[in-house]
C-alpha cells in the first residue's frame, strides 16, 4: 500500500512539473525577453553632400620645348639667384637655359656672307641699268636726227637703218637689265629671310620663361643633346600661378544631377589631415566618359590657395554639398531600418502590424511573417538632393518589454542621419535602434577585447557609389 502511494505521488510530482513546464513555455512567449538599444531624439542641423575624389592641379600650365637641337649647356638663375630648378621661380622673360649656339653661329655668319654677296649684285645691277639708260639716251637722239633726215644724200640707207638698230638694241639692253636687277633684289631679301632665320634659330639658343610662375617640373640636365625635329622637346614644366588651383573631379552619371555651377564644395587631402578646404563648382563639362560601364562627367572646381599649403596633383577627397537644414528632428539611419519580431510589438498594434506586412509581402509570394524584414529600409543612403522629397518611414519607442511603433515622414538624409516630421514624438524620445543580443544581456558580461555585438535588424544597408555623409548637432558622423 505504501509502494502505491509513493508511486502516486511521484506521479503526481512529474505530472506538476510537465504542467509548470508547459505553462512556462507557453506563457514566455507572451512578453520578450529583449533588450533594446536606444538613441534620443536629437534636434540639430543636417548636410546632404555628394563625395567624389578628384586630383588638384594648377589652372593654368606652360610647357616650355625647345625649336633647335644642341647641347644644354648651363641653366639660368632664379628670383633668388639660385640655379634654374623644381620649384624655381621666375619671371616673364627670365632665362631658364642655354643651348649651344656654335652651329646657329655659323648659320649667321654665312646668312650675313650671303646677304653681302646679294646686296653687290643689287649694286651691280642699278649700275648697269644706270649705264643702259645712258646708252639708250644717246640712242634715241641719234635715231631722231636719222628720222629728220629719213634716207637721203645727207644720210645713206646704211646709217639710217644703223641708228635704228642701235636705239632698238639700246631699249632691250635696258630691259635686261632692269630685269637683272630685279632679281638681283630678289637675291637679296632672299638672303636677308635668310639671315632673319638663322638669327632667330640662335636666339632659339636661348630659353626664356613665357610667363611669371613656378617650375613644376625640370626635364633636362646640363649636357644633354636636345634634339628637336619631328617635335618640340619639353625642357621645362611651369605653373602660372600657384595662388589659384583647380580640382578635376570625375563625377558619377547617378549624382551629376545634383551637380551645379556655383555650388559650395569642401575637401580633404591627405596632407593635412585635419584641415578642410573650400571651393566652388566651376564647371560641369558635357565631355563624359564610361569606364568599366560606368558612366563620369568631368567637374571642375576652383579654390584658393593663397597660403600655398596645396601642392599641384594632391588627390583631393571632395563633398558637394546638396541641402542643409537647421533645427530638425534626426533619427540615426538605423531606427528606421530596424524591423522588430512580433512578440516584441506591443499586443493591441500587432494585428496591425501583421496586417501590414502582409501586404507587403503578398506581392513577392511570401506569406506574413514574425521575422524581421530583410528588405531595404524606405530610409535612402542617398542624399535626397535639393527637390526636397519627403516618404513615410517608421520608427519605434520601447513600451515596457514592448515595441511600439510611430509613424514618420523621412526627408533629407546624409547616409547616417536622417530629417523626420512627426507630432508623437517630442525632442529627446528614446528611439531604437538596435537589440543586443539576449546572452550577453542576460549575463551582464563580455569579452573586452571583442567589438560589441548587436542584433541589427533589417541589416545595416549599403551606402550609394558616390555618396558621403556628414552631420551636426544629431549626433552623425561619417561612414
Amino acid at each position: 500500500m505504501l509502494r502505491w502511494i509513493r508511486r502516486i505521488i511521484v506521479l503526481l510530482l512529474l505530472g506538476g512539473a510537465c504542467a509548470g513546464g508547459w505553462w512556462w513555455y507557453t506563457h514566455r512567449s507572451e512578453v520578450p525577453n529583449s533588450t533594446y538599444r536606444t538613441v534620443p531624439l536629437k534636434r540639430g542641423e543636417l548636410v546632404a553632400t555628394i563625395g567624389a575624389t578628384g586630383t588638384v592641379e594648377p589652372v593654368e600650365l606652360v610647357d616650355v620645348g625647345a625649336q633647335v637641337a644642341g647641347k644644354l649647356n648651363e641653366f639660368g638663375k632664379d628670383v633668388a639667384g639660385k640655379t634654374i630648378d623644381f620649384g624655381s621661380h621666375v619671371e616673364e622673360g627670365m632665362l631658364l637655359a642655354m643651348i649651344d649656339d656654335a652651329l646657329p653661329k655659323l648659320d649667321v655668319a654665312g646668312a650675313r656672307a650671303q646677304l653681302s654677296q646679294s646686296s653687290a649684285g643689287v649694286m651691280r645691277a642699278e649700275a648697269d641699268v644706270t649705264v643702259s639708260k645712258a646708252r639708250l639716251a644717246q640712242a634715241s637722239r641719234d635715231w631722231d636726227r636719222a628720222q629728220k633726215l629719213g634716207p637721203s644724200d645727207a644720210l645713206a640707207q646704211n646709217a639710217y637703218d644703223n641708228y635704228r638698230s642701235a636705239f632698238e638694241v639700246a631699249q632691250a639692253i635696258l630691259g635686261l637689265n632692269e630685269a637683272s636687277l630685279a632679281q638681283a633684289k630678289g637675291l637679296m631679301e632672299q638672303a636677308q629671310v635668310s639671315l632673319d632665320r638663322a638669327t632667330r634659330n640662335k636666339g632659339y639658343c636661348t630659353i626664356t620663361s613665357p610667363v611669371k610662375g613656378v617650375i613644376i617640373d625640370r626635364r633636362v640636365n646640363i649636357g644633354q643633346t636636345v634634339v628637336a625635329r619631328l617635335n618640340a622637346p619639353s625642357l621645362f614644366l611651369i605653373a602660372k600661378d600657384l595662388t589659384r588651383l583647380r580640382v578635376s573631379v570625375a563625377v558619377n552619371e547617378a549624382d551629376i544631377g545634383n551637380i551645379y555651377a556655383g555650388q559650395a564644395v569642401t575637401f580633404t587631402v591627405d596632407a593635412y589631415r585635419n584641415r578642410s578646404f573650400s571651393g566652388v563648382v566651376e564647371q560641369v563639362r558635357l565631355n563624359a566618359s564610361m569606364t568599366q560601364n560606368v558612366v563620369t562627367y568631368p567637374v571642375v572646381v576652383s579654390t584658393d590657395n593663397n597660403d600655398g599649403l596645396l601642392l599641384p596633383y594632391l588627390t583631393a577627397n571632395l563633398k558637394f554639398e546638396v541641402s542643409r537644414k537647421q533645427g530638425v528632428l534626426l533619427v540615426p539611419n538605423a531606427a528606421l531600418r530596424w524591423t522588430p519580431q512580433m512578440i516584441q510589438v506591443a499586443p493591441d498594434v500587432r494585428a496591425a502590424i501583421a496586417g501590414r506586412r502582409t501586404e507587403d509581402t503578398s506581392g513577392t509570394g511570401r506569406g506574413s511573417s514574425t521575422q524581421p524584414s530583410s528588405r531595404p529600409s524606405q530610409a535612402s543612403t542617398r542624399p535626397s538632393g535639393r527637390s526636397g522629397e519627403y516618404r513615410p518611414g517608421t520608427v519605434w519607442t520601447v513600451d515596457g518589454p514592448y515595441v511600439r511603433p510611430v509613424a514618420v515622414v523621412a526627408g533629407l538624409t546624409d547616409g547616417t542621419m536622417t530629417e523626420i516630421r512627426t507630432e508623437d514624438l517630442d525632442e529627446g524620445s528614446p528611439i531604437v535602434v538596435a537589440e543586443e543580443r539576449a546572452a550577453a544581456a542576460a549575463s551582464g558580461t563580455s569579452n573586452p577585447f571583442a567589438q560589441p555585438s548587436f542584433n541589427w535588424r533589417g541589416g545595416r544597408g549599403t551606402q550609394s557609389s558616390g555618396t558621403q555623409s556628414s552631420g551636426a548637432g544629431g549626433g552623425g558622423a561619417k561612414r
